[in-house]
């Protein structure tokens, strides 16, 4: 081969590389978000004035529903109790680490002051830049912002003359060159005007869309559009490398007055607790009212979930899979990212009392010579008003199993009865396969 052509043939090869070359998320950003576990999610748009699915009543509906949802629905959203504030001292407090805001679903109202459409927060009595607003309470309470950003638009679509649809040809932007271009505008803004650190694309085409955003900013994570994000429910084993379960409290992503049943807050603490054991994120949903306000049955299970992540964080955050062991029985576990540390999550007590003890078998987690362990949040001394009552957690190495003996002597409730999970701290363990 002479010189010339194996140059043309590097060329070729050097060219066709750059070409199908993805980005993506940055490994030590993944590691980050495979650290913090637990995130919420806010489903709002100015139809949760309906208590509506949100955006999804567009499809299949008549003309006149969709020129009234889009042209009547903006001039009666008023979310006056909305506090921003208040809202993220309330997700710092159930030990989220971040939160994914709904920007654009698929309607296509933007809530951002946006230039590239009327159709947005500004045009409604409320007049003002939610978004903006709650970027700046997360960033003060310390919690990182993701964006969610539906790619998919049917107000667009529906002025392009084209019909309503997830499926339509048209609905895509692989086949809509004008859509893709709009949304690539919109990214833009949300970008440039908020630094997001996370960004959630909710759309069946968003390849472009994924490149778009890692050469705009590579530092921010792509969830959606780029890792798994199962939706409303729990893969059957462990996956390797990052991944995110979005779910929501009751039946509907944004607030339903009638109508809803709401999971438990010990059901949520329990998907929280599998999902790290398998290795995931939990990004937990939220649905405010169309005031603003946090509706009282959410707000009741967020602060449940806040006393059982104040005491009980350090086996949720920072931690990875038990190598060939999520779970035996009712006890789920987890691992410290760069120590040989088990957190053990016993579940489903029934009316475990105070002070009161209790025996488990732990398979292939071995005790060394260095091992202890303790309940997390408790101190192990004292039981309060039984003093003669030693609460110390012990255990003991058979040739199989570990035991470790567990009294739960924190009081957290007046009743004395703590329905949620309990975890063991167990340090200096060998994982191994007996």
């Amino acid at each position: 081969m002479n010189s010339n052509r194996k140059f043309t043939v590097i060329l070729f090869f050097a060219i066709s590389f750059s070409t199908f070359a993805q980005l993506r998320n940055k490994p030590a950003i993944v590691e980050d978000f495979m650290d913090m576990g637990f995130g919420i999610f806010i489903h709002w748009s100015m139809d949760s004035q309906l208590g509506s699915v949100i955006s999804h009543s567009m499809v299949g509906a008549s003309e006149d529903y969709v020129q009234r949802y889009m042209n009547e629905l903006p001039k009666t959203f008023y979310p006056d109790k909305f506090d921003p504030d208040e809202w993220a001292r309330l997700f710092k407090l159930t030990g989220a680490e971040y939160v994914v805001f709904t920007t654009k679903h698929h309607n296509g109202f933007c809530m951002w002051d946006t230039e590239t459409t009327d159709f947005n927060i500004m045009n409604t009595p409320y007049g003002k830049d939610i978004t903006g607003m709650l970027v700046k309470s997360l960033r003060k309470y310390g919690l990182k912002v993701g964006l969610y950003f539906s790619p998919e638009d049917f107000s667009f679509i529906n002025k392009q003359g084209h019909l309503i649809s997830r499926k339509g040809e048209m609905s895509g932007v692989d086949k809509n060159p004008e859509l893709l271009a709009y949304d690539k505008k919109q990214i833009a803004e949300l970008i440039e005007n908020y630094s997001p650190d996370i960004m959630f694309f909710d759309s069946f085409k968003k390849a472009d869309i994924v490149q778009f955003v890692h050469k705009k900013d590579p530092n921010i994570m792509v969830t959606r559009g780029e890792i798994n994000t199962p939706e409303q429910k729990i893969p059957d084993t462990a996956i390797p490398g990052p991944w995110e379960t979005c779910m929501t409290m009751g039946t509907q992503w944004a607030y339903k007055p009638t109508n809803e049943v709401y999971k438990s807050g010990k059901e949520l603490i329990n998907k929280l607790i599998e999902i790290r054991a398998k290795g995931g994120n939990f990004l937990m949903n939220v649905g405010p009212k169309p005031d603003g306000a946090i509706p009282i049955e959410q707000e009741e299970r967020l602060r449940e979930i806040a006393l059982w992540m104040f005491v009980n964080q350090e086996g949720v955050k920072n931690v990875r899979t038990v190598p060939g062991l999520i779970k035996d029985g009712d006890i789920w576990f987890t691992k410290a990212k760069n120590e040989n540390t088990a957190y053990v999550f016993i579940t489903n007590q029934q009316h475990w009392f105070k002070g009161f003890r209790r025996n488990f078998l732990l398979k292939n987690i071995k005790a060394t010579k260095n091992t202890q362990v303790s309940v997390l949040g408790q101190n192990d001394k004292v039981v309060e008003y039984w003093p003669e009552n030693d609460p110390k957690t012990t255990f003991v190495q058979h040739k199989d199993r570990l035991e470790i003996s567990v009294s739960k002597a924190h009081r957290l409730y007046n009743n004395k009865i703590w329905p949620n999970a309990i975890v063991v701290k167990v340090t200096n363990v060998e994982f191994s396969e007996f």
